[in-house]
């Protein structure tokens, strides 16, 4: 008989296709079968984002942030790529018994910092207390509601072969932090998560240039250049040399057998934009605090066979293929 594994929640192939076999097939409807990172709800004219997000992350602490500050942003993060501004949060907690009331305190400050700092209320909220080793200290659930910027017009058909791929800044910090934590190993330089809200950001540039926005977390970069081929019908071609990276993940990954193309991210937006204007929405991507090592990575190309390549550093192409085994779970 089958059986669900760590890798099913990885972000990667098992996943999508648990998604898709499994509950979008039973669940089907015209607004979960779009696999957004948010609903898409019109109501009384009115264009309304609704999303909703899991954390289960090991350890709760780590540099950079906790499960209270990764429950906001992640939901936050999720209603701004949509193209909306985060209104509202519900907050569910699940504690197992004998979970120390100060750690839920900090975890609850934390919440309250990074709804002040997002400006989101939490408006509604669930607390369970389950048998000591039914869960694994606490997990958090977090639903939002957002409204749609009146100048965002971002869909998946508006991608098309000549569109700019951007990111904000360096990739894999958030994982790599949250491992160092996790196993407690000795490395000289200090990498922080980059857990952060990124409505300030995205409010900042948003305009109809703007075509798509994704928050490349679990499967990391590759995987979400890879879902946004496979949902535009196009191929993807991006410069490893105009990937932002820093020097400490660079060596951490390499000592570690890792890609950190493939690390989970909490503070990044991938966005696809026309070429026209590719460069003004990069100036001011820069000028905002969350975007000071934004790049133009690659483009959208005419090709049909829907996968994304890798101009590597020596000057050679290879394939990006989505994230198959889990590299790290339990990251988000």
């Amino acid at each position: 008989m089958k059986k669900i594994t760590l890798a099913h929640g990885n972000g990667g192939k098992l996943m999508h296709g648990l998604i898709k076999d499994l509950f979008v097939k039973n669940l089907s409807n015209p607004f979960l079968n779009k696999m957004g990172d948010a609903a898409l709800i019109d109501v009384k004219n009115k264009k309304l984002t609704y999303t909703t997000d899991s954390f289960v992350i090991k350890p709760i602490f780590f540099p950079g942030g906790d499960i209270g500050k990764l429950s906001v942003c992640g939901t936050v993060n999720d209603l701004c790529v949509s193209g909306a501004r985060p209104r509202y949060l519900s907050c569910g907690m699940i504690v197992e018994d004998g979970f120390d009331y100060k750690d839920l305190e900090e975890i609850t400050l934390s919440i309250k910092a990074a709804c002040e700092k997002s400006g989101v209320d939490v408006v509604a909220g669930d607390f369970k207390v389950v048998e000591k080793g039914a869960v694994d200290k606490i997990f958090i659930n977090t639903s939002g509601i957002g409204e749609v910027f009146s100048n965002a017009a971002l869909g998946m058909d508006r991608v098309k072969p000549g569109d700019k791929v951007m990111i904000n800044g360096n990739i894999g910090d958030h994982a790599l932090a949250v491992l160092v934590a996790r196993e407690e190993l000795k490395f000289k330089s200090k990498i922080v998560s980059d857990c952060a809200p990124l409505n300030g950001l995205i409010s900042s540039v948003i305009c109809g240039d703007i075509k798509f926005m994704r928050d490349p977390t679990r499967g990391g970069l590759a995987t979400t250049l890879n879902e946004i081929s496979l949902e535009c019908g196009c191929g993807i071609s991006v410069n490893e040399s105009d990937i932002p990276v820093s020097g400490s993940v660079k060596v951490l990954s390499e000592a570690l057998g890792m890609d950190p193309l493939y690390l989970a991210n909490e503070g990044k937006a991938l966005m696809i934009a026309s070429a026209k204007s590719a460069s003004k929405i990069l100036s001011r991507m820069k000028k905002h605090p969350l975007g000071k090592k934004s790049a133009i990575i690659g483009e959208v190309r005419d090709r049909k066979d829907k996968r994304v390549y890798l101009r590597t550093m020596i000057g050679t192409t290879r394939v990006l293929d989505m994230l198959q085994s889990d590299q790290l779970p339990r990251i988000c």
